[in-house]
């Protein structure tokens, strides 16, 4: 793509962190912006710092809610006109380890970081084919979705699911001048630890005082870890670079470079010697 000026993009989680910077990106460079959020506080505060620079509407919505996705496509197509930048960035950190997560975590950390991408490309995918007007489609995952690292099984087996559409939507799209891109971010100076952790649902299996210690040590150990990572403008800044040029993949540091390479070789080494 060459331009996105006047063009809407449509972005998921867009009131915080990731989401927030990819926004004032899009609007730098002249595109109108529909934000969507849980949080309806930070959405007015986003549309005041945004609205200096561009046209901006926003809505409250849980990208779970397929009937509040079509809702939402229909009140910012009418006021910002054809969607044809779509960014599923709406996203959660919060997790327990795998022997005790229970359904109900599963069900919510699969239905925000998978489902909610999901019902993003099926509400606006069928609409910007028709159009033929061309676009993009820039899904976040996480480098957790290229390697097994320590961002436990929930997140890491959503984040998987999110590379592997977006590499399929990529080869899908082409004939339609639709470009995709998967954002794989390292650590990124945002608050998203601290917000999935109130959001999460109660339940699954109960824990000792020291695995509950444990558990608090590790979130701590994160959200430090994440305020020392690339700023989310920056991560915006190299969303709109790799939409000017097409690109696919999205990383935001190298930090994922050996457990990359050492997933690569192991699979490799897995398959049958030649004949």
């Amino acid at each position: 793509m060459t331009d996105v000026a006047g063009r809407t993009a449509f972005i998921t989680g867009g009131a915080n962190g990731i989401g927030l910077g990819i926004a004032r990106a899009m609007a730098k460079a002249g595109a109108k912006i529909a934000l969507a959020d849980l949080d309806a506080e930070a959405l007015e505060a986003a549309k005041r710092d945004l609205g200096a620079t561009a046209q901006v509407e926003t809505v409250v919505l849980d990208v779970r809610d397929r009937e509040g996705f079509a809702r939402a496509a229909d009140d910012v197509e009418a006021q910002l006109g054809p969607v044809s930048l779509l960014f599923n960035n709406a996203g959660v950190a919060g997790a327990a380890p795998a022997a005790r997560m229970g359904f109900a975590m599963w069900d919510w950390g699969m239905g925000v970081n998978l489902g909610g991408v999901i019902n993003g490309v099926e509400t606006f995918l069928s609409r910007m084919v028709q159009r033929g007007e061309g676009g993009h489609i820039v899904n976040t995952a996480s480098g957790a979705g290229l390697a097994p690292t320590a961002s436990g099984v929930l997140y890491t087996t959503a984040k998987y699911a999110v590379v592997g559409m977006a590499e399929a939507l990529d080869l899908e799209l082409k004939p339609f001048g639709i470009g995709v891109s998967v954002l794989c971010p390292g650590p990124v100076a945002t608050d998203i630890v601290r917000r999935s952790q109130k959001a999460q649902p109660a339940g699954g299996k109960p824990q000792s005082e020291d695995q509950q210690r444990v558990t608090e040590e590790r979130l701590e150990a994160a959200t430090a870890m994440l305020q020392q990572g690339v700023p989310a403008d920056r991560v915006g800044e190299m969303v709109l670079d790799a939409i000017l040029n097409n690109r696919l993949y999205i990383h935001t540091d190298r930090i994922m470079a050996g457990l990359i390479t050492a997933r690569q070789q192991a699979l490799l080494a897995a398959m049958p010697a030649k004949p």
